[in-house]
């Protein structure tokens, strides 16, 4: 039987502007006053803002919900989105200020499905990778799950919101490229010493989590592909496509490849 996913209709409103907090020169926080987004909001889950009202940028730009807003009863009455500017319409998020108002098209996207104990979660991030994170890690807090944050920046100072997740009871395992704070490097390299002593390592990690994939979508994927033949059509196609196990049914199918690897890699749950 093929997996369905059902959800609610999502809503598409002008919601104002609550606030705008510049956490560097290119990173902000936006809040907004959006209740019907809010409320149907699930981990995981993202909106299409659009944060002018002219033609420049033409398209809506999608963000990750990064925090749900709630008043004294609980209620949820906003979201908040964690944001990178690098172009068009990045900057002018970055440049929002109270008061304004951004067109706002939520929630979207399949959610994260949070584990329960005995089993425990890790999360990795970098950057604006944090932003779905949050969420997720108030559901597995809920159900009392042991979850681990795997967050890399280049720098100390970079490393946002780590108080947000530790009164989460979330445990940190930072990495900077420049060694500033835990190990210097890229984040993969913590998170690949702790799969090691368990036999893991990410590169059985990633090729577990690829082939559950490929096995949902045989249609798009056969198993047997090497890393060089996958090398060899991403040359080729200048096309972003997994390079470990999958390699396409034909040609034609690489640009496929790419779209549904991109839409599915943001929630990989590994199971200790």
């Amino acid at each position: 039987q093929p997996e369905v996913y059902t959800s609610s209709v999502p809503c598409d409103i002008d919601a104002v502007v609550r606030s705008n907090t510049r956490l560097s020169d290119e990173y902000s926080v936006l809040t907004l006053d959006a209740p019907e987004i809010a409320g149907l909001a699930r981990p995981g889950q993202f909106v299409m803002v659009k944060p002018s009202r002219g033609t420049d940028p033409l398209l809506r730009r999608p963000f990750s919900i990064f925090e749900i807003l709630r008043d004294g009863h609980g209620q949820p009455t906003g979201i908040s989105i964690l944001n990178k500017r690098v172009g068009a319409g990045t900057r002018l998020v970055y440049d929002a200020e109270p008061g304004a108002r951004v067109a706002c098209l939520g929630p979207l996207g399949r959610p994260f499905e949070p584990v329960d104990p005995p089993a425990q979660a890790w999360m990795v991030a970098g950057g604006v990778g944090l932003a779905p994170f949050v969420t997720l890690a108030e559901a597995l807090a809920a159900r009392g799950t042991p979850t681990t944050l795997f967050y890399g920046a280049r720098r100390a100072r970079d490393l946002y919101y780590t108080d947000v997740f530790e009164d989460l009871g979330v445990t940190i395992v930072p990495a900077t490229e420049d060694g500033s704070l835990g190990a210097k490097g890229f984040i993969t390299a913590p998170l690949n010493d702790v799969l090691i002593p368990q036999g893991q390592g990410m590169q059985r990690v990633m090729d577990e989590a690829l082939a559950a994939y490929a096995s949902r979508h045989p249609d798009r994927f056969r198993l047997g592909g090497t890393v060089e033949e996958v090398k060899r059509a991403y040359l080729a196609r200048r096309t972003l496509v997994p390079r470990h196990l999958l390699a396409a049914t034909a040609e034609s199918q690489m640009s496929t490849i790419s779209k549904s690897y991109e839409a599915d890699k943001t929630l990989c749950t590994l199971r200790a």
